[in-house]
């Protein structure tokens, strides 16, 4: 379900004020029947026209968003609200989301209803940097730096990590880029050489940074800019 105004935001490229002024005048109807209220919630399927003329989102979509802590990123869960219930769009049980972050964990996330495009930003082979801001319980050893730079074997795992870059920022904080996805692979880096992971915020995937104005709980359309960025090179 979504709103109407959103809806008309989507397809006819107007602001929601410029919405509710179409509502008004009458010229917008749902399922044959004429609708003036903006908040009136119509389903994927409803038949809208403006004007006349069918309305339809199309696709595919991408977005991003900044994740709050306490929301999984899972369509369903017995135990914790999902980040797609921060989706107001029609058929947001269709997107998924490209590169998972774990319930207490904050920042970047990205979802889309493109496979491809998620593909090439989670898949292994296209060597995807991530970029998180880490704080922790004890301060930042000195060993920790050259030690994530030569690649760590983490319990359960029959390959090292791949090489990452870490800066320390304050005693208790750094920034760690690292190459793959592996399960809770901060925190067990981390906890491999003795530390302990309280907060974790992703910044940024690939040259792909995080909106510094969308609060927690926010999301965005990418840009045609941002969109490409995970999409081939094309030759010059």
């Amino acid at each position: 379900m979504i709103r109407l105004d959103k809806f008309l935001c989507d397809t006819v490229g107007v602001t929601r004020k410029q919405a509710g002024y179409l509502l008004k005048e009458k010229r917008v109807t749902v399922d044959g029947e004429i609708v003036k209220t903006g908040a009136t919630k119509i389903a994927e399927d409803a038949d809208v026209e403006f004007d006349g003329v069918s309305l339809r989102l199309s696709g595919p979509r991408y977005y991003m968003m900044n994740k709050p802590e306490g929301y999984v990123c899972s369509h369903d869960d017995p135990h914790n609200p999902t980040v797609f219930i921060l989706i107001d769009e029609v058929g947001a049980e269709k997107l998924h989301i490209a590169g998972r972050l774990d319930c207490d964990t904050t920042g970047l996330l990205l979802l889309t209803d493109d496979g491809q495009w998620s593909h090439r930003v989670t898949s292994p082979k296209h060597k995807c940097d991530k970029t998180y801001r880490v704080w922790l319980d004890d301060a930042i050893s000195e060993e920790t730096e050259g030690l994530f730079a030569e690649g760590l074997m983490l319990r359960g795992e029959k390959q090292e990590t791949l090489p990452a870059q870490m800066v320390k920022v304050d005693e208790k904080e750094a920034l760690l880029t690292i190459h793959e996805g592996k399960y809770h692979q901060v925190k067990r880096m981390f906890a491999a050489v003795g530390n302990r992971v309280v907060g974790l915020h992703r910044e940024s995937v690939g040259e792909l940074v995080l909106d510094e104005e969308l609060e927690p709980g926010e999301y965005r359309p990418l840009t045609e800019e941002e969109i490409a960025l995970f999409l081939p090179k094309k030759a010059s």
